[in-house]
């Protein structure tokens, strides 16, 4: 009688194929995302490959890297080389304690942090991880964190984390309504006029070759709107309040520019004269904060409903800027 040994039987030193069954907890993730969190140190490609491969299996068939995960579906798990888990680059102590400090909220359900600029909400496009690798890496023992929206990499401020699928569900179905007060603070070109305005322009995103995304305004574009509300005009320059009334890519930079009000700091939709003259006023990134977010959230479990409201203060470094504003606009009204 002929033996058919399997690859993974005839190395000792490579583990065998796993079967992990699916729980409620971790329902509708994609399976990508499980598969990273899971194999945690196996590098991407490898990931997509094994899924390309049909080395991972979905109830013993083959899946596609978007399938949403269902209670119960059972996940075979191939056999990964040790030399494939070598360790990958890791948020260092420094980064962790910079998110510990930026907690600004968190019960059972979510934690909301003030992302500080310059940190990617998550890995990719020649970043290893980001603010959610480094969360779950810091609470290995937390069964779910999950971004429940995103900021810019150079944006600061208010960033929610949900901490159980119920959760996840329940802010995704505010956000495609009118049901969270999302605010910005931006530092604008130019001194602004009158009062409040509504800026309707529908936006259409485009990938360049280089892989960068670019987002205009276009008829063809996905609805988008955003009111900007001047706080204080300076000379040359004015700070904004802005509130998202929807959520696109790039929404209020792109607004911001069409309007004739550039975003202070941003070398994608900005103008490189007036950046050059904030850079020597110490601006030193884009000056756009998510500033404060305020919802209601219902508790299935109890049937009660809780209102949040949280505000992220501005950084330093852009205090500083403002500071440096009103300061010179004093002295001019002296002189």
């Amino acid at each position: 009688m002929m033996h058919t040994m399997h690859q993974s039987d005839t190395r000792s030193d490579t583990p065998k194929a796993r079967i992990v069954e699916i729980d409620a907890a971790r329902a509708g993730q994609r399976i990508d995302n499980f598969l990273q969190t899971l194999l945690k140190g196996v590098p991407k490609s490898r990931v997509y490959r094994m899924l390309r491969t049909g080395e991972v299996r979905v109830n013993k068939g083959r899946i596609k890297a978007s399938y949403r995960l269902q209670a119960g579906d059972a996940v075979r798990i191939p056999p990964v080389r040790e030399a494939e888990s070598a360790p990958a680059a890791s948020p260092g102590a420094q980064v962790q304690q910079r998110i510990e400090r930026s907690i600004l909220l968190e019960d059972k359900g979510l934690l909301i942090l003030n992302k500080p600029s310059g940190l990617a909400v998550h890995g990719g496009s020649g970043l290893s991880y980001g603010v959610i690798e480094a969360l779950r890496q810091m609470r290995p023992e937390a069964p779910y964190l999950e971004l429940v929206h995103r900021l810019d990499r150079d944006t600061s401020g208010c960033l929610i984390i949900a901490k159980r699928r119920s959760v996840l569900r329940a802010l995704h179905e505010l956000l495609r309504g009118d049901g969270m007060d999302k605010r910005y603070l931006a530092l604008v070109k130019g001194r602004w006029q009158g009062g409040e305005r509504r800026v309707d322009a529908p936006l259409l995103k485009n990938t360049l070759r280089s892989g960068e995304r670019v987002v205009r305004v276009s008829d063809e574009g996905k609805a988008a709107l955003s009111l900007f509300r001047p706080v204080t005009v300076f000379a040359d320059c004015s700070l904004v309040e802005v509130r998202l009334m929807t959520g696109r890519t790039h929404q209020i930079r792109v607004h911001a520019a069409a309007i004739g009000h550039p975003i202070a700091g941003d070398d994608k939709y900005g103008e490189a004269d007036f950046n050059r003259s904030m850079k020597a006023r110490g601006l030193q990134r884009l000056f756009l904060h998510a500033r404060s977010l305020a919802f209601t959230l219902s508790n299935e479990e109890t049937g009660q409903t809780q209102n949040y409201a949280v505000t992220a203060p501005l950084d330093a470094a852009l205090q500083a800027v403002l500071d440096g504003l009103a300061s010179a606009a004093q002295a001019e009204n002296l002189a």
